[in-house]
């Protein structure tokens, strides 16, 4: 089969030997794959995979027909069309634990959208509810709000009955767009004030969770920014890994500040966020109300190039590959 896969020098497309489930996994013939930022260090080994990746599938999320089924799945069967979390989706054919696979009969998805939901769905619920433990009436600051989890971690508060949902951005076009996805403030964060504005918007209080993309120096105007007792999420580490904290700060507003990655979960609590996001918002996706925007395809023969059109930060919403 065709695959696009990990090597020394980045993404190579070649052919790699079709996969087979294990007994708890489906085999997908893969229709649609969803592009990750992760994905450009898996092309080289590097984030969420090893040097002894080389020569392997990568590709975190995408969606086909199950072909095959293993002999403990249950509730699956061929010709389901489903969505998936795992690795090896840039192929043709890829398994995946049928815990982190989602039937689409009777949805209102096309397999270009139901192939970037994966991970964003999963990720932004988990920060949002699971953590930032959103309520109605809450108030919810995203930092890096235009990237895939920050559009999808505003519309779940908007479903959770949020009275405020802000979101930072510095990029002054995609700004102009936040509000589609559920923003009631929009903020650039290069603005000085911009806390102090946002502060006020919440009656001088601060918000109740921020789930952040950015990290980096911006962490101490989240900290700002967050109400006592509040609870920060770190996701994203888009401007930097390391920076200066105020502890002092942190302690006196009594945050909670929750760092969360997949790469150390065990299957049994990725199969958990899978259900609880399920669970929660699963009507809302069936129907097409809530979901991302699809920046461009490429063909999987070009999916060098679409990694390019990744690095160069160009796109708004989802890149999706076309086996």
């Amino acid at each position: 089969m065709r695959a696009g896969f990990a090597s020394p020098t980045g993404l190579a497309v070649g052919e790699a030997r079709r996969p087979s489930p294990s007994a708890e996994q489906v085999l997908v013939r893969v229709a649609a794959a969803g592009m990750n930022r992760a994905d450009l260090n898996a092309a080289k080994g590097a984030g969420v995979a090893t040097a002894g990746s080389f020569g392997k599938p990568i590709g975190m999320e995408w969606a086909g027909e199950i072909v095959e089924t293993g002999s403990a799945v249950e509730g699956f069967r061929p010709g389901d069309k489903v969505m998936c979390s795992g690795t090896g989706g840039y192929a043709e054919y890829a398994v995946a634990d049928a815990g982190r696979t989602l039937k689409l009969d009777g949805t209102a998805l096309s397999m270009d959208q139901a192939a970037v939901l994966p991970l964003v769905l999963m990720t932004a619920h988990d920060a949002v509810v699971t953590h930032g433990r959103l309520e109605n009436g809450g108030a919810l600051l995203v930092q890096g709000a235009s990237s895939a989890v920050g559009l999808m971690a505003m519309q779940i508060a908007r479903l959770r009955g949020a009275r405020l949902v802000a979101g930072t951005s510095g990029n002054a076009q995609r700004r102009s767009s936040l509000a589609r996805f559920g923003a009631t403030h929009v903020f650039d964060p290069a603005q000085p004030g911009w806390v102090d504005d946002l502060v006020a918007a919440t009656g001088g209080t601060g918000v109740d969770a921020v789930v952040d993309m950015v990290s980096g120096p911006g962490i101490n105007d989240s900290l700002k920014a967050t109400t006592v007792l509040g609870r920060i999420v770190n996701v994203g580490r888009l401007g930097g890994a390391s920076a200066e904290f105020d502890f002092d700060l942190h302690a006196a507003r009594r945050i909670d500040y929750v760092g969360v990655t997949f790469r150390t979960r065990s299957a049994a609590e990725v199969r958990e966020i899978v259900r609880r996001m399920r669970e929660d918002l699963w009507d809302e996706v069936s129907a097409g109300r809530i979901g991302l925007p699809i920046d461009r395809s490429f063909s999987l023969d070009d999916a060098v190039a679409a990694h390019e059109h990744m690095r160069a930060n160009a796109h708004f919403g989802k890149i999706v590959l076309k086996p």
